[in-house]
């Protein structure tokens, strides 16, 4: 608890710690439902990802033609117009987008997992171990998601998104009962 002290802005967290504790149980909440239905999770994800390119890119096609004299205009035009085609592709069919981005995710893990493997490995480093376990977890975890693809990306990202919210959750109601 005196570690806490020493915490910026933690006058303002025990103020409203009620308020912390109330958005961390929502969050919480929110968690576990979308862990209870991963796969309507990445759809739903995936819609809201879609529908936000396309706003934002007829949001870049009328600030274009909105600012013509501007030398930057085609760049808004053709960044709108990519914007509205990668939304509307993945508004029409956001099961092979999550199942695409789900593989991007599977190979970054892959890659980041072998690489903090090979830092661990190599070179002289404190906590060394710590390292090692991460990148054997990154590792794990791609080459998983990997194998079990494309079926995988129908539910990995309703995952994470459901385990973020919980532990997102539970980091607010601890703060809220620390600062107490």
């Amino acid at each position: 608890m005196a570690g806490l002290l020493l915490v910026p802005g933690i006058e303002e967290v025990r103020a409203h710690r009620t308020w912390f504790l109330v958005i961390g149980i929502l969050l919480i909440i929110c968690g576990v439902i979308a862990l209870g239905d991963t796969f309507a999770m990445t759809l739903v994800s995936m819609l809201l990802l879609g529908w936000l390119l396309v706003i934002s890119g007829v949001i870049e096609v009328v600030h274009g033609f909105a600012r013509r004299g501007w030398h930057g205009f085609f760049i808004n035009l053709l960044a709108g117009i990519l914007y509205v085609v990668a939304g509307l592709l993945i508004v029409a069919e956001p099961h092979i987008a999550a199942m695409t981005l789900t593989l991007l995710i599977a190979m970054i893990l892959i890659v980041a997992g072998a690489f903090r493997l090979f830092v661990a490995f190599g070179t002289p480093i404190h906590h060394r171990g710590w390292l090692i376990f991460n990148g054997a977890i990154s590792l794990i975890l791609g080459i998983s998601i990997a194998a079990s693809w494309p079926l995988s990306g129908l539910w990995v990202i309703g995952l994470f998104i459901g385990i973020d919210f919980v532990v997102d959750g539970w980091t607010e109601v601890m703060l809220a009962l620390a600062a107490r």
